[in-house]
């Protein structure tokens, strides 16, 4: 549960058996309507490596890579946890890759890189004097992040929340959110009148992007085992969590309640929208991180975590051989 070396080798070696598949056999992307209708940014990166899937799945687990460095420095930062760990990166990589078809070339990872510098800037407006301007930043990069992967935006919800859990309500800082959201869109569409590109087609493409059904996806009986296995876990966490939390220090307390409501939007994108598939892994798994991090470092019972640790690493396991 700390930072020593036997930790860190445990990351490797978990990174290297669960991607060593993805690198040995590279798939293309499925038809997802953000394949096939691309945002701009994500459209961009498919222009660069073109129809080679080992650069997209080398430059997928090179996002991953930097996203693991942002899940532990920011416990580090805010040390919400009480303790240096990295687990969060471990259980990161293991969260995601129940689904192995999402280890390639796809959007959603560098578009929940954007939303972790989002939910950093958030907590940085703690205890700010005067106004403050973090959550103009978060909201940029959530929409930043809306770019690459078009449902990312539905997060800007969490901007709107951290204002409400960590500040007095200002209408400052309220509206400055709103025209963060705003502007990277502003400036998109300034750039496409300028080039004279065609803004119908590029309104089609993000509309499609939030409503087209996406294909259906077929759960194996082993990734449903394996789901309802992570789902008791995570519950597990959130309950022992809720016992504890009013124990914990102020900024501890609303950093999780911020992780949590991050968990239930992610949950609510997925099950309202038709657009949203497993894909969404790639961001439910940012606060079930936390969340499961929580329960192993403090449970008492050393005995149940490393069991529950060693039956989950395995199904894990099992989900990318079989």
């Amino acid at each position: 549960k700390g930072t020593g070396p036997g930790v860190i080798l445990l990351i490797f070696i978990t990174f290297g058996l669960l991607w060593i598949s993805a690198f040995l056999d590279p798939r293309l992307p499925g038809l997802y309507v953000f394949e096939t209708r691309p945002m701009p940014l994500y459209s961009v990166i498919k222009f660069l490596i073109g129809s080679h899937p080992l650069a997209g799945v080398m430059f997928s687990a090179g996002i991953l890579s930097v996203m693991l460095v942002l899940l532990v420095n920011f416990n580090t930062s805010v040390f919400f946890i009480n303790e240096r760990t990295f687990l969060p990166a471990v259980f990161y990589v293991l969260f995601c890759a129940i689904f192995p078809g999402n280890q390639v070339l796809n959007p959603v990872l560098p578009a929940s890189l954007f939303l972790m510098l989002a939910v950093r800037r958030i907590m940085d407006s703690y205890r700010k004097q005067g106004t403050a301007f973090n959550f103009f930043d978060a909201a940029v990069f959530i929409s930043i992040g809306s770019l690459f992967y078009a449902n990312i935006i539905w997060f800007g919800i969490l901007v709107f929340i951290g204002i409400a859990l960590l500040r007095s309500v200002n209408i400052t800082e309220i509206a400055s959110s709103i025209l963060g959201l705003a502007t990277p869109y502003i400036l998109l569409f300034g750039f496409y009148f300028v080039l004279g590109r065609d803004l119908d087609i590029l309104i089609q493409d993000i509309r499609r992007n939030f409503f087209v059904d996406s294909p259906t996806y077929t759960f194996t009986r082993l990734t449903i085992v394996a789901l309802i296995y992570s789902a008791l876990m995570i519950l597990v966490s959130i309950v022992y969590l809720m016992q504890r939390i009013d124990s914990k220090k102020i900024k501890s307390r609303k950093t999780f309640y911020i992780l949590l409501w991050g968990f239930v939007l992610s949950l609510a994108v997925y099950l309202i929208l038709p657009s949203v598939s497993v894909e969404q892994v790639w961001v439910t798994a940012i606060p079930v991180s936390y969340l499961l991090t929580h329960y192993f470092v403090f449970v008492r019972r050393k005995i149940v975590p490393e069991i529950m640790f060693t039956v989950f690493y395995l199904l894990v396991l099992l989900v990318q051989v079989l």
